[in-house]
């Protein structure tokens, strides 16, 4: 993925227990998952909404 290995993710995963708790790692887990999904779903929504405005358009300069 990005090169680390086990050994390091562990390490990074040992620190972010002791900076957050074990308490706080699942909800900034569940926030963290809550925005890349958001993020997804505007990213696959926007063409979408792109081509319903140019739809719209064509519509009202033909009714002009």
């Amino acid at each position: 993925m990005f090169g680390l290995g086990a050994q390091e993710l562990i390490i990074i995963l040992a620190i972010a227990f002791f900076i957050f708790g074990a308490k706080r790692l699942p909800e900034l887990g569940k926030s963290l998952g809550q925005g890349i999904r958001g993020f997804k779903t505007a990213m696959t929504e926007r063409p979408q909404i792109e081509a319903s405005r140019e739809v719209n358009d064509q519509e009202d300069v033909t009714k002009k």
